[in-house]
C-alpha cells in the first residue's frame, strides 16, 4: 500500500473499494500558511497495486481538484469499467477536497513573482490565495505522494484535472509548473475571469488566462484537454452566436481578434498542435484537444460524461 508517513499528514486510514478492485487511502494534510483547516485528500489506488509491490511497479498519477465531487462524477465506477475493458492503464488518483474558501484557492498565479493573479466576480475576488495553494500542490503534495506511493516521477506521468474554478486552477498548475505536470484536463473551465468587468469589451480585453497565454512562452511537453458543454449558459458577450463558455476556451486555444481590432494570441500561435473537435475525431496525437459535450451543462452530471473520454485521452493506449 501507499505509506501514510509523517510530516505533512496525520495518520491515514485505508479502506477497500471492492467495485474498483483497489483501495482508497484518506489523508488529512496540513497547510497552515493558507488553510486553517486540514486539507482532505483521498488517494485511489488501482487494482493490483498491492500485489505488484514485490515487482516494484510504478504508476502514473492523476491529481484532481474538488475531490469531494468524486462520487458525484462517478470516478470509481468509471475507472472500474475502463479497467475491465482494458481501455486505460492503471493510474493512482489523488483527489484533493476543496478548501472552505474555494474561491480563494482555485484561481491563477504568477510563479515568477510568487503572487496570486486575482480576478473579480459577482461573488467577490477569485484566486486571492491561488499562489499559496498552487505552490503547495506542486512543491509539497506532489513530493509527499512520490515519497509514499509507487509513482512515476516525471512530468509526463503526472496529470492535473479540475472543473469550473477547479479547472481554472488545473490549467494554472500545468502552465506555472510544467516541470511537475505534463498534462491538464479542464472541464468547463472558468476562463471568463477578467481583470476588468466594467463592460463586455473590457472583459474580452482583460481575460486573465488569455493574457497569460498571450505572454507565453510555450511550455514544452505540456498537453491539454478542454471540455465544454454546449448548454452551459446563454450569455454571448460579443454577439457572435457562440456562448461565452465555449468562446472563452476556443479563444485561449485558437487566439482572439475582436471587431475593434484587439487581438491576443492563443495556444495555436505559440506552436501547439490543435484538435478542435475531439468528440468527432478522438485522436491523442495533438498537444491540445477540445471536447464539446452536446447538451452539456455546468454541472456534475455533465462532468461525469466528460470523464470517460478524458481518461481515454490521458491513459488510453501505449
Amino acid at each position: 500500500m501507499c505509506r501514510a508517513g509523517t510530516g505533512l499528514a496525520a495518520p491515514a486510514t485505508v479502506t477497500t473499494v471492492p467495485d474498483a478492485g483497489g483501495s482508497v487511502m484518506r489523508l488529512r494534510l496540513d497547510a497552515a500558511a493558507f488553510a486553517p483547516e486540514q486539507i482532505k485528500v483521498a488517494v485511489y489506488l488501482p487494482p493490483g497495486y498491492a500485489s505488484s509491490a514485490a515487482s516494484g511497479r510504478r504508476y502514473p498519477v492523476l491529481y484532481a481538484n474538488d475531490g469531494q465531487d468524486m462520487v458525484a462524477v462517478g470516478l470509481q465506477a468509471t475507472l472500474a469499467q475502463l479497467y475491465r475493458q482494458h481501455a486505460i492503464q492503471p493510474v493512482i488518483v489523488v483527489a484533493i477536497d476543496m478548501l472552505a474558501d474555494r474561491a480563494s484557492a482555485y484561481g491563477l498565479s504568477d510563479r515568477a513573482t510568487s503572487r496570486s493573479v486575482v480576478g473579480g466576480s459577482s461573488i467577490g475576488p477569485i484566486g486571492s490565495r491561488a499562489q499559496d495553494y498552487s505552490a503547495w500542490v506542486a512543491t509539497q503534495l506532489v513530493p509527499y505522494i512520490d515519497a509514499h506511493c509507487r509513482t512515476r516521477r516525471s512530468a509526463r506521468d503526472r496529470t492535473v484535472l479540475g472543473w469550473s474554478l477547479g479547472a481554472l486552477n488545473a490549467f494554472n498548475l500545468g502552465w506555472q509548473y510544467p516541470q511537475v505536470f505534463g498534462r491538464v484536463g479542464a472541464f468547463s473551465p472558468s476562463f471568463w475571469l477578467a481583470a476588468d468587468r466594467s463592460s463586455a469589451s473590457a472583459v474580452e480585453h482583460t481575460r486573465l488566462v488569455q493574457t497569460m497565454v498571450e505572454h507565453g512562452p510555450r511550455r514544452a511537453g505540456l498537453k491539454m484537454w478542454f471540455a465544454v458543454g454546449t448548454a452551459e449558459e446563454t450569455s454571448d458577450r460579443d454577439g457572435n452566436g457562440i456562448i461565452d463558455a465555449i468562446d472563452d476556451v476556443q479563444n485561449v486555444i485558437e487566439g482572439y481578434r475582436g471587431e475593434d481590432g484587439f487581438s491576443a494570441q492563443g495556444l495555436k500561435q505559440l506552436g501547439y498542435s490543435i484538435n478542435p473537435d475531439y468528440a468527432r475525431h478522438p485522436s491523442r496525437s495533438t498537444d491540445v484537444a477540445l471536447f464539446l459535450l452536446q447538451g452539456g451543462k455546468h454541472d456534475q452530471a455533465s462532468w461525469k460524461q466528460m470523464l470517460p473520454p478524458f481518461l481515454l485521452w490521458a491513459y488510453g493506449g501505449p
